[in-house]
């Protein structure tokens, strides 16, 4: 049963039946909705004892409810690997903060919908799970064998198999199998034979271009940085603070000791800095990751001037590496950005997906001249600065996905996590490739046997 309410991309969660296992997979917050809305539907489940609950990766919309779905359950592990046991607190201790500001500015009620002492109550729980080791859970006289394997995507991000009565299972979660600068990709069983798969479908209405690779759109990155700085420009790069800030911040530290970009001011600013830490930790205790704190210091990172006003550029040029990624209001990118946007030297280089609805994602709808409105601030300008998409994303292209698919050679596929043309692409082709297969595209709240 998929418990987001509303399907799609947003509080991602599944409850699952396998014999007499009961087990959740991932628990997140809806970024798009406030209060109890933005949870999955626990109500489905409210009387149901879970054997265990696995946390794919730790971006909130997949842990960002896991205090409220661990309510009245202190005995059910939680499942997931060692980067993300190191990372988990932190990203939730965060969005308590978030959802105490939110209370204050926008007086929502319910928030916040747990507290820092619950966070740190439900932390003994969590169980670290390595990778490719598997681990059986029995219940009775029934056995469980669980298996989790590397998911690329970002640090700790895992997909899973399960078997189970002579049945074989495996959910991809999200996914990326192309290699980053900080971080492997995906590591998934090769052409096995599984009975039920459960997909990813994030990028099924995103065309591939064969001559762009993630190393063809890194250098055009570092091009478009050099060519903004030579015209006297700023670059604003908007970044998620859990992978994609470090990645970015990595990537310019390489430019630079290699001499690909010209030394200039580096600003950063926003979670993704404390992040780093993590990210530094975790690289060095689990070697699952490439990533130093050194690059901060050897780019000269530095805070970005503070109360800058809209319209009014900074007193010096540079690179900006802020949070949000989606330019999401009150976020260190969409202060700066009203700052940049009027100008016609600078350059917004957006390095990964952006919802439609977001501040980020409606710039990048819109075009040269137009006006474009800051509402948080009240704040109106026309677009004057260049306005660049990088594809860089987290998640593996569909064609991968889609191939990935029909080596498995399941009988039953199950599409998640994706708004509704992209699920449907993955129907179509799936349907088109094995008419013989079962596509499930589930419906919020409706369960279904396979």
């Amino acid at each position: 049963m998929d418990l987001n309410r509303e399907g799609g991309i947003g509080s991602n969660s599944l409850y699952i039946e396998l014999g007499p296992f009961k087990f959740v997979v991932d628990a997140g917050l809806h970024p798009k909705r406030v209060g109890l809305r933005a949870a999955p539907d626990f109500t489905q489940i409210e009387n149901v004892e879970l054997d265990f609950i696995v946390v794919t990766h730790c971006h909130l919309d997949h842990i960002g409810a896991l205090p409220l779905l661990l309510k009245n359950r202190p005995d059910t592990p939680v499942l997931m690997s060692h980067p993300s046991q190191m990372l988990v607190e932190r990203m939730l201790h965060n969005s308590c903060n978030v959802m105490k500001r939110q209370k204050a500015e926008q007086s929502i009620p319910e928030y916040p919908l747990f507290s820092h002492e619950e966070i740190e109550a439900i932390a003994a729980q969590f169980e670290i799970c390595p990778f490719e080791k598997t681990l059986t859970v029995e219940s009775g006289e029934e056995a469980l064998k669980f298996t989790l394997h590397r998911a690329g995507h970002v640090a700790g991000a895992g997909g899973f198999e399960i078997e189970f009565a002579d049945k074989k299972y495996f959910f991809t979660g999200d996914v990326l199998f192309d290699d980053q600068r900080i971080l492997d990709g995906a590591d998934f069983p090769d052409k096995k034979n599984y009975d039920t798969i459960v997909i990813e479908t994030t990028r099924g209405e995103t065309e591939s271009n064969p001559e762009k690779t993630r190393q063809s759109e890194v250098d055009r990155l570092l091009k478009t940085i050099v060519d903004t700085l030579h015209r006297g420009g700023s670059v604003l790069i908007p970044v998620f603070a859990l992978g994609r800030m470090q990645e970015i911040i990595t990537i310019i530290d390489i430019a630079r000791k290699n001499g690909e970009i010209p030394r200039c001011p580096v600003y950063g600013a926003g979670l993704g800095l404390d992040i780093a830490n993590y990210f530094d930790h975790i690289s060095k205790r689990t070697e699952q990751l490439k990533f130093s704190r050194r690059s901060i210091k050897e780019i000269g990172l530095k805070r970005p001037p503070r109360n800058i006003p809209p319209g009014k550029e900074p007193a010096e040029q540079g690179i900006f590496i802020l949070s949000s990624g989606m330019m999401v209001e009150r976020t260190p990118s969409y202060n700066v950005a009203a700052s940049l946007l009027h100008g016609s030297r600078n350059t917004f280089c957006f390095v990964g997906y952006c919802d439609p609805d977001t501040p980020g994602g409606k710039l990048l709808a819109a075009g040269p001249g137009d006006e474009f409105i800051f509402e948080a601030i009240d704040y109106q300008t026309k677009i004057r600065a260049q306005i660049e998409r990088f594809e860089m994303s987290g998640h593996a292209d569909r064609e991968e996905i889609l191939d990935f698919a029909l080596e498995t050679g399941a009988e039953t596929i199950v599409l998640t996590h994706g708004d509704e043309g992209a699920r449907q692409w993955f129907a179509n082709r799936l349907k088109s490739a094995r008419p013989s297969a079962r596509i499930i595209d589930p419906k919020p709240l409706k369960s279904y046997e396979v």
